[in-house]
């Protein structure tokens, strides 16, 4: 039977470093409370008219197909992961298949969050098994500088993001000893109001039980209204304490399961790379694994968090560091926003 291997890894990250010192311009924050919660000194904004989410995946995939050994006419599949498409619809892969003048091949954008790389994944080493494809480029890209209330009231959330993208081909193989081994997806609705963008939507107060925190005037009939803009309804919400208390549990959980679905324990991982979310998140987990410092992987010192493209740009640098070789046991697991979370065991 086909295995997936991974072929080829690109990342891209904007030049404008912004550091934690900057946001104390526009804030009531600093330094010392932004890393000792999050573990961020820096991250990367995207230029605010001159690159999008689709354009940072488009140099993500172009050093991913050129380390593949490939062309762009070569890739007969397109999976996106992102939160902050360049607009509400199409997707941003088509935008991608457009820009690099690539054939009319199938496009699918992914809307899980954190989790959207891992499940890109999964989908596309389906259709790998399957021999439906033979390269298909999976992006992860965000740009959260374009969609962030750069202000106190928002500094609990607009401290912790910054820009970027990473993308892989994905390829089959029949060696046995190398290969995506499994993925394991999950996802839980309750509790999906912690964190969210609840405009623009279609909600109408639809899900009004689930927000105990909002009350009526929060909403409207109106699809976005002049309002919502006003009061800041249009920015993302967070409660950072019932993200982690679910993340650290649920990580765990889903690494696990990684590994004994293929008679693997802790002892056996290499390298375990996280959704940049947050430093503190990654320290818990390494700790109840009870792994080294060398078989973790972080920069969301240098990059914040990314979300759907953390991982992919981590598993880039990682591989460039020399931190990943052939052989090695590479498990990659994330959680997020849904709350939907999920992990991956592949053989390097």
């Amino acid at each position: 039977m086909k295995k997936t291997v991974i072929a080829g890894v690109g990342m891209y990250v904007p030049k404008n470093v912004v550091t934690n010192f900057d946001l104390m311009k526009y804030m009531d924050t600093n330094d010392e409370w932004i890393e000792s919660h999050t573990g961020i000194k820096q991250r990367r904004f995207a230029d605010r008219y001159g690159e999008t989410t689709a354009t940072m995946g488009v140099e993500a995939a172009k050093m991913a197909i050129e380390a593949a050994g490939i062309t762009k006419d070569d890739v007969d599949f397109i999976i996106f992961a992102t939160l902050v498409p360049d607009y509400y619809f199409p997707g941003c892969g088509v935008l991608v298949q457009r820009a690099m003048g690539m054939k009319s091949i199938g496009a699918l954008d992914i809307r899980n969050q954190c989790s959207g790389f891992i499940y890109a994944l999964s989908v596309a080493d389906q259709f790998i098994k399957s021999g439906m494809y033979k390269n298909i480029l999976v992006i992860g890209s965000e740009k959260h500088s374009s969609a962030l209330d750069f202000s106190t009231r928002g500094r609990s959330v607009s401290t912790i993001f910054g820009d970027g993208a990473g993308a892989v081909i994905l390829q089959p193989t029949e060696d046995e000893n190398r290969g995506i081994l499994s993925t394991h997806l999950h996802s839980d609705g309750i509790g999906a109001e912690s964190l969210s963008v609840f405009n623009p939507g279609s909600h109408a107060n639809h899900w009004k039980e689930g927000l105990a925190n909002y009350d009526e005037a929060d909403f409207g009939l109106q699809y976005v209204n002049k309002a919502m803009i006003d009061d800041a309804k249009i920015f993302p919400v967070m409660d950072g304490n019932a993200v982690m208390k679910r993340a650290i549990t649920k990580l765990p959980e889903v690494i696990h399961e990684a590994l004994a679905a293929n008679n693997k324990t802790p002892e056996d991982i290499d390298m375990l790379i996280l959704n940049q979310s947050n430093l503190r998140i990654a320290e818990f987990v390494q700790k109840k694994l009870e792994l080294t410092d060398d078989e973790v992987f972080t920069n969301i010192q240098r990059y914040g968090n990314t979300t759907a493209a953390s991982i992919p740009i981590a598993l880039c640098e990682a591989l460039a560091a020399g931190k990943i070789n052939k052989g090695d046991t590479v498990c990659l697991a994330s959680y997020g926003s849904g709350f939907t979370w999920a992990s991956t065991l592949i053989q390097w």
